[in-house]
C-alpha cells in the first residue's frame, strides 16, 4: 500500500512540474504570438475571409499592414485589436438558452 501511495506522489508531482512547464510554454508563445509579423494568406486562413475581404479591410485603414515587394505583411496584434473591436458578448446567461 506505501508503494501505491507513493508511486501517486511521485506522479501527483511530475504533474504538476509538467502543468508549470506548459503555462510557462503557454505564456512565452503569447508574447511571441503578439510581436508576430504575418503574411496574407494566414491573415485570410485565420480570418476566414477572401483575398478582396482583406484588401478592402486594408484600403478602409480598418487593419494596418506593411508592403515589402508588393508582398503584404500584418501584426497579430492588430489582428487581435480588430477581433477585440468587434466583439460582441452574449446577451444571454448561458449558451443555448431560449
Amino acid at each position: 500500500m506505501t508503494e501505491v501511495f507513493d508511486m501517486l506522489l511521485t506522479v501527483a508531482q511530475d504533474i504538476k512540474t509538467i502543468k508549470a512547464y506548459l503555462l510557462n510554454f503557454h505564456k512565452s508563445r503569447l508574447e511571441q504570438f503578439s510581436d508576430e509579423w504575418i503574411d496574407g494568406q494566414v491573415v485570410m486562413q485565420t480570418l476566414h475571409i477572401s483575398k478582396r475581404t482583406l484588401q478592402s479591410l486594408r484600403d478602409s485603414g480598418v487593419l494596418p499592414y506593411s508592403r515589402i515587394n508588393g508582398k503584404f505583411y500584418y501584426k497579430v496584434s492588430d489582428m487581435e485589436a480588430l477581433l477585440e473591436s468587434n466583439y460582441s458578448p452574449s446577451k444571454s446567461k448561458h449558451y443555448g438558452d431560449q
